[in-house]
Protein backbone atom coordinates (compact mmCIF):
# COMPACT_ATOMS: atom_id res chain seq x y z
CA UNK A 1 0.00 0.00 0.00
CA UNK A 2 1.14 3.55 -0.74
CA UNK A 3 1.36 5.78 2.32
CA UNK A 4 2.97 9.01 3.40
CA UNK A 5 3.88 9.90 6.96
CA UNK A 6 2.55 13.24 8.15
CA UNK A 7 4.35 15.71 10.41
CA UNK A 8 2.91 14.01 13.53
CA UNK A 9 3.81 10.51 12.38
CA UNK A 10 0.37 9.45 11.13
CA UNK A 11 0.43 7.24 8.03
CA UNK A 12 -2.01 8.36 5.32
CA UNK A 13 -2.99 5.93 2.57
CA UNK A 14 -3.33 7.27 -0.96
CA UNK A 15 -3.92 6.14 -4.55
CA UNK A 16 -1.95 7.85 -7.33
CA UNK A 17 -2.82 6.80 -10.88
CA UNK A 18 -1.81 8.10 -14.29
CA UNK A 19 1.11 10.01 -15.83
CA UNK A 20 3.14 11.80 -13.17
CA UNK A 21 3.69 14.76 -15.52
CA UNK A 22 -0.06 15.23 -16.16
CA UNK A 23 -2.19 17.78 -14.29
CA UNK A 24 -3.19 16.30 -10.91
CA UNK A 25 -6.81 15.96 -9.83
CA UNK A 26 -7.00 15.36 -6.07
CA UNK A 27 -10.18 13.92 -4.55
CA UNK A 28 -11.25 14.41 -0.91
CA UNK A 29 -13.91 12.05 0.45
CA UNK A 30 -16.80 12.65 2.82
CA UNK A 31 -17.59 11.23 6.26
CA UNK A 32 -17.19 8.34 7.16
CA UNK A 33 -15.88 7.03 3.86
CA UNK A 34 -12.56 6.62 2.02
CA UNK A 35 -10.84 7.49 -1.22
CA UNK A 36 -12.74 4.59 -2.82
CA UNK A 37 -15.83 6.80 -2.92
CA UNK A 38 -14.27 8.51 -5.96
CA UNK A 39 -13.53 5.39 -8.04
CA UNK A 40 -15.89 6.42 -10.84
CA UNK A 41 -14.48 9.94 -11.08
CA UNK A 42 -10.88 8.73 -10.85
CA UNK A 43 -11.35 6.31 -13.73
CA UNK A 44 -13.12 9.01 -15.75
CA UNK A 45 -10.37 11.61 -15.32
CA UNK A 46 -7.66 8.98 -15.79
CA UNK A 47 -9.21 8.11 -19.16
CA UNK A 48 -9.11 11.81 -20.03
CA UNK A 49 -5.36 12.00 -19.48
CA UNK A 50 -5.11 13.35 -15.94
CA UNK A 51 -3.13 12.18 -12.93
CA UNK A 52 -5.67 11.24 -10.25
CA UNK A 53 -5.04 11.02 -6.51
CA UNK A 54 -7.31 10.11 -3.59
CA UNK A 55 -6.29 9.66 0.03
CA UNK A 56 -8.05 8.22 3.06
CA UNK A 57 -8.44 10.87 5.78
CA UNK A 58 -6.70 10.02 9.07
CA UNK A 59 -8.78 7.51 11.00
CA UNK A 60 -10.70 6.58 7.84
CA UNK A 61 -10.27 3.76 5.35
CA UNK A 62 -6.73 2.37 5.24
CA UNK A 63 -5.01 5.27 7.00
CA UNK A 64 -3.83 4.98 10.60
CA UNK A 65 -6.69 4.64 13.07
CA UNK A 66 -5.31 7.40 15.24
CA UNK A 67 -7.62 9.04 17.77
CA UNK A 68 -5.57 12.26 17.56
CA UNK A 69 -5.81 15.23 15.22
CA UNK A 70 -9.49 15.12 14.38
CA UNK A 71 -9.94 18.78 13.52
CA UNK A 72 -10.05 20.62 10.20
CA UNK A 73 -6.64 22.23 10.70
CA UNK A 74 -4.95 18.84 11.07
CA UNK A 75 -6.94 17.28 8.22
CA UNK A 76 -5.76 20.07 5.93
CA UNK A 77 -2.19 19.86 7.25
CA UNK A 78 -2.23 16.20 6.20
CA UNK A 79 -3.08 17.38 2.68
CA UNK A 80 -0.23 19.90 2.81
CA UNK A 81 2.10 17.00 3.67
CA UNK A 82 0.62 14.80 0.92
CA UNK A 83 0.99 17.55 -1.70
CA UNK A 84 4.60 18.09 -0.65
CA UNK A 85 5.44 14.38 -0.64
CA UNK A 86 3.97 13.88 -4.14
CA UNK A 87 5.12 17.33 -5.33
CA UNK A 88 1.63 18.22 -6.56
CA UNK A 89 1.53 21.47 -8.52
CA UNK A 90 -1.23 23.20 -10.49
CA UNK A 91 -3.65 20.66 -9.01
CA UNK A 92 -7.43 20.69 -9.04
CA UNK A 93 -8.84 19.74 -5.62
CA UNK A 94 -12.34 18.23 -5.56
CA UNK A 95 -14.06 17.57 -2.23
CA UNK A 96 -17.42 16.16 -1.17
CA UNK A 97 -19.17 17.00 2.10
CA UNK A 98 -16.52 16.94 4.87
CA UNK A 99 -13.97 16.61 2.08
CA UNK A 100 -15.22 19.92 0.73
CA UNK A 101 -14.38 21.48 4.07
CA UNK A 102 -10.95 19.88 3.87
CA UNK A 103 -10.45 21.35 0.39
CA UNK A 104 -11.41 24.83 1.61
CA UNK A 105 -9.04 24.62 4.58
CA UNK A 106 -6.19 23.33 2.40
CA UNK A 107 -6.61 25.75 -0.50
CA UNK A 108 -6.78 28.68 1.94
CA UNK A 109 -3.22 27.96 3.11
CA UNK A 110 -1.63 26.11 0.18
CA UNK A 111 1.73 27.23 -1.15
CA UNK A 112 1.57 29.36 -4.32
CA UNK A 113 1.52 27.19 -7.42
CA UNK A 114 0.10 24.13 -5.68
CA UNK A 115 -3.57 24.72 -6.57
CA UNK A 116 -5.14 25.71 -9.90
CA UNK A 117 -8.84 25.25 -9.14
CA UNK A 118 -11.21 23.74 -6.59
CA UNK A 119 -14.64 22.14 -6.61
CA UNK A 120 -16.91 21.79 -3.57
CA UNK A 121 -19.63 19.13 -3.92
CA UNK A 122 -22.39 18.94 -1.30
CA UNK A 123 -19.80 20.61 0.92
CA UNK A 124 -20.16 21.64 4.56
CA UNK A 125 -18.72 25.22 4.52
CA UNK A 126 -19.20 27.77 5.82
CA UNK A 127 -20.86 26.31 8.99
CA UNK A 128 -23.49 23.63 9.45
CA UNK A 129 -24.37 24.09 13.14
CA UNK A 130 -27.15 26.41 14.27
CA UNK A 131 -25.70 29.15 16.48
CA UNK A 132 -26.68 32.68 17.46
CA UNK A 133 -24.61 33.93 14.53
CA UNK A 134 -25.91 31.17 12.21
CA UNK A 135 -29.60 30.96 13.14
CA UNK A 136 -30.69 28.97 10.07
CA UNK A 137 -28.15 26.20 10.71
CA UNK A 138 -28.83 22.60 11.70
CA UNK A 139 -29.73 22.14 15.41
CA UNK A 140 -27.17 20.42 17.64
CA UNK A 141 -29.74 17.71 18.40
CA UNK A 142 -29.36 16.37 14.84
CA UNK A 143 -25.62 15.84 15.31
CA UNK A 144 -26.18 14.40 18.79
CA UNK A 145 -28.46 11.89 17.07
CA UNK A 146 -25.68 10.91 14.68
CA UNK A 147 -23.33 10.38 17.60
CA UNK A 148 -25.90 8.29 19.46
CA UNK A 149 -26.63 6.13 16.42
CA UNK A 150 -22.93 5.53 15.75
CA UNK A 151 -22.16 4.67 19.36
CA UNK A 152 -25.14 2.34 19.78
CA UNK A 153 -24.72 0.19 16.66
CA UNK A 154 -22.32 1.54 14.07
CA UNK A 155 -22.86 -1.36 11.66
CA UNK A 156 -26.63 -0.83 11.50
CA UNK A 157 -26.31 2.96 11.48
CA UNK A 158 -23.95 2.71 8.50
CA UNK A 159 -26.68 0.84 6.63
CA UNK A 160 -29.45 3.24 7.60
CA UNK A 161 -27.70 6.42 6.43
CA UNK A 162 -27.02 5.38 2.79
CA UNK A 163 -30.34 3.53 2.59
CA UNK A 164 -32.11 6.76 3.49
CA UNK A 165 -31.12 10.42 3.29
CA UNK A 166 -27.55 10.22 1.93
CA UNK A 167 -28.54 9.17 -1.60
CA UNK A 168 -32.17 10.23 -1.36
CA UNK A 169 -33.27 6.60 -1.44
CA UNK A 170 -35.99 7.48 1.08
CA UNK A 171 -37.79 9.61 -1.54
CA UNK A 172 -40.85 8.29 -3.37
CA UNK A 173 -39.87 6.86 -6.74
CA UNK A 174 -36.15 6.79 -5.99
CA UNK A 175 -34.11 4.28 -7.99
CA UNK A 176 -32.30 2.45 -5.18
CA UNK A 177 -28.82 1.03 -5.78
CA UNK A 178 -28.00 -1.73 -3.30
CA UNK A 179 -24.42 -1.62 -4.56
CA UNK A 180 -24.02 2.02 -3.45
CA UNK A 181 -25.49 1.18 -0.04
CA UNK A 182 -23.19 -1.82 0.40
CA UNK A 183 -20.13 0.12 -0.75
CA UNK A 184 -20.91 2.98 1.67
CA UNK A 185 -21.16 0.44 4.50
CA UNK A 186 -17.93 -1.28 3.41
CA UNK A 187 -15.98 1.97 3.36
CA UNK A 188 -17.41 3.16 6.67
CA UNK A 189 -16.67 -0.05 8.54
CA UNK A 190 -13.02 0.04 7.40
CA UNK A 191 -12.41 3.14 9.50
CA UNK A 192 -12.13 3.89 13.19
CA UNK A 193 -15.26 4.35 15.29
CA UNK A 194 -13.41 6.91 17.40
CA UNK A 195 -12.36 8.92 14.33
CA UNK A 196 -15.87 8.81 12.92
CA UNK A 197 -17.38 9.90 16.24
CA UNK A 198 -14.97 12.81 16.60
CA UNK A 199 -15.39 13.86 12.98
CA UNK A 200 -19.09 14.63 13.54
CA UNK A 201 -18.06 17.66 15.62
CA UNK A 202 -15.51 18.63 12.96
CA UNK A 203 -17.98 18.71 10.09
CA UNK A 204 -20.76 20.32 12.09
CA UNK A 205 -19.00 22.89 14.27
CA UNK A 206 -16.06 24.18 12.19
CA UNK A 207 -16.66 27.74 10.96
CA UNK A 208 -14.89 28.04 7.60
CA UNK A 209 -16.00 31.52 6.65
CA UNK A 210 -12.41 32.78 6.55
CA UNK A 211 -11.21 29.74 4.59
CA UNK A 212 -13.76 30.46 1.86
CA UNK A 213 -12.72 34.12 1.69
CA UNK A 214 -9.08 33.04 1.26
CA UNK A 215 -9.72 30.63 -1.65
CA UNK A 216 -8.18 32.76 -4.39
CA UNK A 217 -8.65 30.23 -7.19
CA UNK A 218 -11.65 29.52 -9.46
CA UNK A 219 -14.03 27.44 -7.36
CA UNK A 220 -17.08 25.51 -8.57
CA UNK A 221 -19.74 24.93 -5.92
CA UNK A 222 -21.98 21.98 -6.86
CA UNK A 223 -24.99 20.98 -4.77
CA UNK A 224 -28.21 19.01 -5.04
CA UNK A 225 -31.25 21.03 -4.03
CA UNK A 226 -32.75 17.96 -2.31
CA UNK A 227 -29.70 17.43 -0.10
CA UNK A 228 -31.09 16.13 3.21
CA UNK A 229 -27.67 15.92 4.88
CA UNK A 230 -26.10 19.31 4.09
CA UNK A 231 -29.02 21.66 3.30
CA UNK A 232 -28.18 23.84 0.31
CA UNK A 233 -29.40 27.16 1.72
CA UNK A 234 -27.06 26.99 4.70
CA UNK A 235 -24.04 25.76 2.72
CA UNK A 236 -23.60 26.30 -1.01
CA UNK A 237 -25.96 29.30 -1.03
CA UNK A 238 -23.76 31.07 1.51
CA UNK A 239 -20.40 29.71 0.35
CA UNK A 240 -20.61 31.08 -3.16
CA UNK A 241 -21.14 34.59 -1.76
CA UNK A 242 -17.96 34.32 0.34
CA UNK A 243 -15.70 32.94 -2.40
CA UNK A 244 -13.61 35.50 -4.32
CA UNK A 245 -14.08 33.53 -7.57
CA UNK A 246 -16.97 31.13 -7.04
CA UNK A 247 -19.63 29.71 -9.35
CA UNK A 248 -22.72 27.83 -8.18
CA UNK A 249 -24.16 24.83 -10.03
CA UNK A 250 -27.43 23.48 -8.57
CA UNK A 251 -28.78 20.02 -9.45
CA UNK A 252 -32.56 20.00 -9.23
CA UNK A 253 -33.99 17.14 -7.18
CA UNK A 254 -30.64 15.52 -6.48
CA UNK A 255 -29.37 14.25 -3.12
CA UNK A 256 -26.28 14.65 -0.99
CA UNK A 257 -24.50 11.82 -2.83
CA UNK A 258 -25.40 13.15 -6.27
CA UNK A 259 -21.98 12.52 -7.83
CA UNK A 260 -22.40 8.80 -7.07
CA UNK A 261 -26.02 8.50 -8.23
CA UNK A 262 -25.51 10.66 -11.37
CA UNK A 263 -21.81 10.32 -12.27
CA UNK A 264 -22.19 10.92 -16.01
CA UNK A 265 -23.88 14.27 -15.40
CA UNK A 266 -21.45 15.42 -12.72
CA UNK A 267 -18.30 14.13 -14.42
CA UNK A 268 -19.07 16.07 -17.59
CA UNK A 269 -19.58 19.27 -15.58
CA UNK A 270 -16.37 18.72 -13.63
CA UNK A 271 -14.37 18.08 -16.80
CA UNK A 272 -15.78 21.22 -18.40
CA UNK A 273 -14.77 23.21 -15.32
CA UNK A 274 -11.25 21.74 -15.21
CA UNK A 275 -10.71 22.45 -18.91
CA UNK A 276 -12.23 25.94 -18.89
Amino acid sequence: MSTIETRDGTKIFYKDWGPKDAQPIVFHHGWPLSGDDWDNQMLFFLANGYRVIAHDRRGHGRSDQTDLGHDMATYSNDVVDLAAALDLRNAVHIGHSTGGGEVAAYVAKAEPGRVAKAALLGAIPPLMLKTDANPDGVPIEVFDGLRAGLAANRAQFFLDVPSGPFYGFNRDGAEVSQGLINNWWRQGMMGSASAHYQCIAVFSETDQTEDLKAMNVPTLVMHGDDDQVVPIANSAGKAVKLLPNGTLKVYEGLSHGFFATHPDLVNADLLSFVQS
